[in-house]
């Protein structure tokens, strides 16, 4: 819906959808600094239409990650629920690693986006957070994470994972993550 409350034009719709495809497909090939004008262009519209549908990158990368959001907090509300802490936190870590790693350069942008109020990405980055600080909690309470471990570590471990997942091979990240979450976790008794 349009802040008139109408529904768009089918022209608009269109040109909205063809934008979003070839996003995806520019920031998978080129990552989350590529070119806006080299999107519109491989969409069939000019650079002023991409930025009458979305005003700035990080609002084009958030309207492209809104399914993926929708999924991973889905996720982190399942694992919420589900018994064995030190499993649940472990599978959120690999579920943000594997979201944040999308596209090269988006780990960096959902970091900045945590503390960035003004940005477009900042309640989902808030919601992730929120999710993990439950999971870590709730792996403490359990006994499964070692008392010195903090949420920063593991979000630390999250952001060198997507980085080395975008830079490296998602086979390093996961060996990294792995080695990482051994040492985090509680030996089991």
């Amino acid at each position: 819906m349009t802040e008139s409350g109408r529904r768009p034009r089918a022209d608009a719709r269109r040109n909205r959808e063809r934008l979003l495809t070839e996003a995806d497909a520019v920031f998978r090939a080129e990552g989350t600094n590529a070119s806006l004008e080299s999107i519109a262009r491989r969409a069939g519209v000019a650079i002023g239409t991409l930025y009458a549908h979305f005003p700035n990158r990080r609002a084009l990368l958030l309207a492209l990650l809104r399914q993926r959001n929708e999924a991973l907090f889905e996720r982190g509300a399942d694992l919420l629920d589900q018994p064995g802490a030190a499993a649940a936190l472990t599978a959120w870590v690999h579920a943000v690693i594997a979201h944040a790693a999308a596209y090269q350069g988006l780990a960096a942008m959902l970091t900045e986006g945590v503390d960035d109020e003004a940005s477009e990405l900042h309640q989902s980055c808030v919601q992730m957070t929120d999710i993990g600080d439950q999971l870590i909690a709730r792996a403490r309470a359990a006994g499964a994470l070692r008392r010195e471990a903090t949420g920063a570590d593991i979000f630390a471990l999250m952001n060198a994972a997507a980085w080395i997942a975008e830079q490296m091979s998602v086979d390093q990240a996961g060996r990294l993550v792995a080695l990482a979450m051994a040492g985090l976790l509680a030996p089991s008794s």
